[in-house]
């Protein structure tokens, strides 16, 4: 029996992906629970279909992260910080301010993708991070620890 996973199945295939299983395990477990269609050849067609527009708002989004990651990379970013005597910050800069500095300057990122190269932060400066757009897009950037 062919079948089309709707989700990830642990030692079986990853969501979209047409395998071949057992009558029992097919009808019995995956279908019912949702983590399968039967392949006929009409589901055959529409599964190729979806996975063609898929990739293709895959690959669209993908030159748009990338766009994106390329005028990121060539803008300063400056993050504020309260200052004591010396340069010492109050605490320290994380990931969740250098994400608020990229949203202020224009740009969408998720913070859980930005990895800061010299953790923690605690004095004015310049420093680099690492900054995730979409799924293969990685770019190191610059910014710029200021007073406020």
């Amino acid at each position: 029996m062919e079948v089309i996973l709707k989700k990830d199945v642990q030692n079986l295939g990853h969501k979209d992906d047409l395998v071949k299983v057992k009558n029992g395990f097919g009808r019995n477990f995956l279908i019912p629970n949702g983590a399968a269609t039967l392949a006929t050849e009409a589901m055959k067609k529409m599964h190729e279909e979806t996975v063609k527009q898929r990739a293709h708002k895959a690959a669209k989004l993908e030159e748009e992260a990338k766009a994106a990651a390329a005028k990121l990379v060539s803008t300063t970013i400056k993050v504020g910080a309260k200052v004591g005597e010396g340069g010492k910050i109050f605490g320290s800069v994380g990931t969740l301010q250098v994400a608020e500095a990229i949203k202020a300057a224009g740009f969408t990122v998720d913070r859980k993708g930005i990895k800061i190269t010299n953790e923690p932060i605690k004095a004015i400066g310049k420093y680099e991070a690492t900054v995730k757009f979409g799924k293969n897009s990685i770019e190191t950037i610059t910014f710029e620890v200021v007073e406020e």
